[in-house]
Formats: structure tokens, C-alpha cells, sequence
């Protein structure tokens, strides 16, 4: 079982680095506003801009919501080639590519012709770039989370985690917010035309901490220690990806699996409910987008407070809790939206990002701890890729058309549901893993 005295690690040799931890959350809130402005944008203005205007509402929603899934399947994929290079080259290596690939793919999303400049091209490019934003936000997550947890004081890796954990509300945040305050300075024709794009450019800022994190941070002194004995004993280093798909497959799938309902009912939460609260409820934009902001600016804090008890408690006890917490809530969530108040709405929302932080705070530790410092990279990127893939990716989509089919939104409360119950069984499937030591020097010798 994974309990207080295990979760406790010794302390790197060189003792923690809260610097090189805000760096990384800096560096992940950003990346995450890069990917979580396209789901906004996918939600309120694709449909009209990049697909045929005598497409019906319905299908250019559904058609803007898989260009955004495609996203999600590119994304385990740059968790294996950046965990590949992560383990062999470096956290920060890895990590300042990821920022640097964001950083540009989504500026030239803000770049894009519409379809009726270009035709059939733009949604193909639109996808293109949505693969890359992919690629990058897959190896993102392990490096920033690895330079932050490697780097803690004993005892500290789920509170310097939960730091990368809150560049999610974050990026929120910053996306929702760019879009609210460019739709009440512009008339909607020109919001339409090119206020939306402002988000878009303005990701080029990841570009700058991209190489803030090349010239400026260091590697973990744990990692390098591995890099040292490796050069020592003259063995070349065989590919790491692989030999974690052979070694620990057991724990690649549970902590995929334990992530699942984190993703699904995140995205639900704050990209399908935007689309179905103004599409479908007929609620304002503004009070959507203002709601999913203020829950997310108060899902940050209580992130950190998450790993912070996720090192007193141990990592399954909150995660456990918040997956079944999170399964109940989602008969509640739809309701309370469907009843139009702006208190009921905001209830609703930041109530299920607080049950979704009980996972979401510790994961980046308990993901960490599951796998040797040699193949840690790749291997927590693989777990956490591989749920983002089966989970959120697809979540808009199947809620759009579970609400389509049913015509109610108790059916995507049951999908919400039944995700949380696979992720709560993973979860504690979780407890007969053996956990590694951040920072200890015998880890995952015997697995």
C-alpha cells in the first residue's frame, strides 16, 4: 500500500529547488493554455470559420470537437518519443523542446485562413497543427513534472508536483480569460473575423521560457547521478521506452486507467459544458466562460493543498476519494447548469473541479513514484498520455452525441460516471505496486 512512510523520500543530494519548481509550473500553465485555448475556440468559433457554412450547427460542432481530439492521440505519442529522449538526454532538454514546438504550432494556428478563403485546406491544416500541439503537450507534462519532483526536499514530491498539476487551471484561466476579455472589447463580427486569433499569437511567449528552461535550469541531481554511473560503467544506454513496455506494463496501464476520469470529466467540464450551456441552454457566453475562469482560479490552491496532504496521507487515499466523489457530483453537475442561474452554474463547476483536484493534485507524484529513475520519463508520460488519449480526447464528442441521441444529459452524467468507477478500481489495483524512492539511490532494481 502506498502510505505516508513510503510516499517520503530522501533528499536529492543538493536539497530542493523551488525555483526550478515555479519554472516548470510557469512553463506547463502556459503550455496548457496553448492546448486548452484551441478546446475554447473549438466550442465557440471553429465550427463557423473552418468548416463549410452550409454545414448543419450539429455535424461542424462534432467535426470542430474531432479536430480537437485529434490532439489527444497525437499526444501518447509525444509522450514515447520525448519520455525516449527525456530519459536519455535530459528533463530539461525534452522539456524546453515541448515549450518551444507549442509555443510556435499555436501561434501559426492564429495564422490560418478560414475555409471559405481556402477551402477544404484549412480544416486539413487546422488538424495538422492540432497533431503538433499534440506531440508537444505530451512530452510537456513528464518533464516539467520530473524537474519539479526530483528537485523537492524529503517528504515534498506531492506538493512540488501538485506546482506543475496547477498549470492546468491555470492555463484555463489565462484561455477562457483572453477569450472573454476579446469578446467584450469587440463587436462579435470582428471577434469572429480576427479577435480570435489574438490567443493564438500570443502563445509565442512559451517560446521564451522555452529557452529559459535550456540555458537557465538543471538537470535533477538525481538524474544526473544515473547519467553519471552509466558513463562509469561504459553501458550504453538502450532505449527506454522499450524496456519500460517490458518491465512495468502493469503500472503503464493502471496509471492510465486511474487517469481516466480526471480527463474525461475535466474536459466535459470545461469544454463540452461551454458548448452545451450556450448552444443547446441558450446561456451567455460571458457568464460560461466567467464561471469555468473563477472555478478554475479556485481549483489552483486547492491543488496544492491535494499534494500537500497526498504527502501526509499517502497518494491513493484523496485519489480515491476524489474519483468516487467526482462519479456522484456528475448527476449533479448538468442540473444545476440546466437551471440558468449564475450561482447554480458556478456551484456546479467548481464543485467538480474540487473533487477532480483530490486526483489530479497527488497524480504527478504517484505517477512518478511508479517507475525507476532511469525510465521515469517515459514511463509516467506513457501512463498519463495513454488516459489522456482514452479519456478526455474524445469526451466533447461522445457528450455531444450521448445528449444528441438521448436528449437528455443524464446519459453523459452515466458516461462520467462509469469513468470514475474504472478509474477508481485502477486506482486501487494501485496499491500492490512497488513504489520508488525520488532521490533514493536502490530504485526499481528489483522489478
Amino acid at each position: 500500500m502506498l502510505n505516508r512512510q513510503q510516499s517520503r523520500a530522501a533528499a536529492p543530494p543538493g536539497g530542493g529547488s523551488p525555483k526550478t519548481a515555479l519554472a516548470a509550473a510557469a512553463g506547463a500553465a502556459i503550455e496548457w493554455y496553448d492546448f486548452f485555448i484551441y478546446g475554447t475556440a473549438a466550442a465557440l468559433v471553429f465550427p463557423k470559420l473552418f468548416f463549410p457554412a452550409d454545414m448543419p450547427l450539429f455535424a461542424a460542432q462534432i467535426a470542430a470537437f474531432s479536430t480537437f481530439a485529434v490532439g489527444f492521440i497525437a499526444r501518447p505519442v509525444g509522450g514515447v518519443l520525448f519520455g525516449h529522449f527525456g530519459d536519455l538526454l535530459g528533463r530539461k532538454k525534452a522539456l524546453a523542446t515541448a515549450l518551444v514546438l507549442m509555443g510556435l504550432s499555436t501561434a501559426a494556428i492564429g495564422l490560418l485562413p478560414s475555409y471559405a478563403s481556402i477551402g477544404v485546406a484549412a480544416p486539413l491544416l487546422l488538424a495538422l497543427l492540432r497533431i503538433v500541439q499534440g506531440l508537444a503537450v505530451g512530452g510537456q507534462w513528464g518533464g516539467a513534472a520530473l524537474l519539479a519532483i526530483e528537485s523537492a526536499p524529503p517528504g515534498r514530491q506531492g506538493l512540488y508536483g501538485s506546482f506543475v498539476q496547477i498549470g492546468v487551471p491555470l492555463g484555463v484561466v489565462l484561455a477562457n480569460g483572453v477569450f472573454l476579455v476579446a469578446g467584450v472589447t469587440m463587436s462579435a463580427a470582428d471577434f469572429a473575423a480576427w479577435g480570435w486569433r489574438i490567443p493564438f499569437l500570443l502563445s509565442l511567449a512559451l517560446v521564451g521560457i522555452g529557452f529559459y528552461v535550456q540555458f537557465r535550469l538543471e538537470d535533477s541531481e538525481e538524474f544526473r547521478a544515473v547519467e553519471a554511473r552509466t558513463a562509469t560503467a561504459g553501458v550504453k544506454p538502450r532505449s527506454p521506452i522499450v524496456k519500460v513496455l517490458r518491465s512495468h506494463p502493469r503500472q503503464i496501464l493502471l496509471a492510465g486507467g486511474a487517469f481516466v476520469a480526471n480527463n474525461i470529466c475535466f474536459y466535459v467540464c470545461i469544454t463540452y459544458a461551454i458548448a452545451y450551456g450556450t448552444t443547446t441552454l441558450g446561456l451567455s457566453k460571458n457568464l460560461m466562460l466567467g464561471s469555468v475562469m473563477a472555478a478554475s482560479i479556485i481549483m489552483a490552491p486547492f491543488l496544492i493543498f491535494c499534494g500537500w496532504i497526498s504527502d501526509r496521507w499517502g497518494r491513493l487515499p484523496p485519489f480515491l476519494l476524489g474519483a468516487a466523489l467526482t462519479g456522484v457530483w456528475a448527476f449533479a453537475f448538468f442540473p444545476l447548469i440546466e437551471t440558468g442561474s449564475p450561482w447554480a452554474v458556478l456551484l456546479a463547476i467548481t464543485v467538480e473541479l474540487g473533487f477532480i483536484s483530490l486526483m489530479y493534485g497527488p497524480q504527478a507524484a504517484l505517477f512518478a513514484e511508479l517507475f525507476p529513475v532511469e525510465l521515469r520519463y517515459s514511463g509516467a508520460s506513457l501512463g498519463y498520455q495513454l488516459g489522456s488519449v482514452v479519456g478526455g480526447g474524445f469526451a466533447p464528442i461522445i457528450a455531444t452525441a450521448l445528449y444528441a441521441h438521448f436528449h437528455a444529459s443524464t446519459a453523459i452524467a452515466g458516461y462520467m460516471f462509469a469513468a470514475c468507477a474504472v478509474s477508481f478500481v485502477c486506482t486501487a489495483l494501485l496499491r500492490d505496486q512497488p513504489l520508488g524512492r525520488i532521490g533514493g539511490a536502490a530504485q526499481g532494481e528489483g522489478r
